[in-house]
C-alpha cells in the first residue's frame, strides 16, 4: 500500500469515526423542540441518507486496508467490515458515543433531579438521533418506555418454565426472540412492506 493510499485510508476512517463527511455538515447538537422521537427521525433520516450518499460518491473506490491470510485465520480480527456510527471503542481514547466522550456525555446529557449521572433515556436519544436531547424529550422517552413495559403473558410463561440455573443472558435472549410474535416489523416484512416504510409501523405513546 503506497503512502498516498495509506493517508487516504486514514482520512476515510477518521471521517467515518467523527461523522464529518466532506461537503455535508454533521454535528451533535441540541435537538429540535419536538418530543416525539418518530417525528425527529423523519427529519434526521433524509439528512443522514444525503450525508452518506455524498461520502460514498467521493470515496467509493478508496481502499481502507489490506486483508492477510493471518487475519482470516485469526477470526477476521482487525478487518474493517462495516460502518458502526453509534459508538467507537478506541484503545487509546476509550469509548465515544456519537463522537462524544463519557465526560462530554456526563456534562451535556440531561440528569434526574438531584442526580449526577445522565439518564439512560438521554443516551438512547443521542445514539438514535445523534442529537443532544432536551429535558422534555428525555421525559417523553421515559413515558414511551413505561407504556411499552408490560411483558406478554406467553413470554412470562416461557421464562417461568426455563431452568433456574440458566444464564440470565440466555433467558433474556430467549424472551426477546419470543417477542417476535407481536412484532410489527416482522409482520411488515411478511407483507413485503419496503424497508423505507418500516418506521410508519411504529406507534408512539401519548406522552404529554
Amino acid at each position: 500500500m503506497s503512502l498516498v493510499t495509506r493517508y487516504v485510508s486514514r482520512l476515510v476512517l477518521s471521517t467515518i469515526r467523527t461523522n464529518s463527511f466532506p461537503g455535508v455538515q454533521s454535528k451533535c447538537h441540541a435537538s429540535t423542540q419536538t418530543t416525539d422521537l418518530k417525528e425527529v427521525l423523519r427529519d434526521v433520516i433524509p439528512k443522514e441518507q444525503k450525508r452518506v450518499s455524498a461520502f460514498k460518491a467521493q470515496y467509493k473506490d478508496t481502499s481502507i486496508g489490506q486483508v492477510t491470510i493471518d487475519m482470516i485465520y485469526g477470526g477476521m480480527r482487525g478487518i474493517k467490515g462495516l460502518v458502526y456510527e453509534t459508538s467507537l471503542l478506541d484503545p487509546n481514547e476509550g469509548i465515544r458515543f456519537r463522537g462524544k466522550t463519557i465526560t462530554e456525555c456526563q456534562k451535556e446529557l440531561p440528569k434526574a433531579k438531584g442526580g449526577e449521572e445522565p439518564l439512560p433515556e438521554g443516551l438512547f436519544w443521542l445514539l438514535v438521533t445523534s442529537q443532544i436531547p432536551t429535558k422534555e424529550q428525555v421525559e417523553w422517552v421515559t413515558c414511551e418506555w413505561n407504556k411499552r413495559a408490560e411483558i406478554p403473558k406467553h413470554v412470562v410463561t416461557m421464562l417461568n418454565s426455563l431452568p433456574a440455573q440458566l444464564h440470565p443472558m440466555s433467558q433474556f435472549s430467549a424472551a426477546i426472540t419470543v417477542l417476535n410474535l407481536d412484532s410489527k416489523f416482522a409482520k411488515a416484512y411478511s407483507d413485503n412492506v419496503p424497508k423505507s416504510k418500516y418506521m410508519n409501523k411504529v406507534t408512539s405513546a401519548q406522552c404529554y
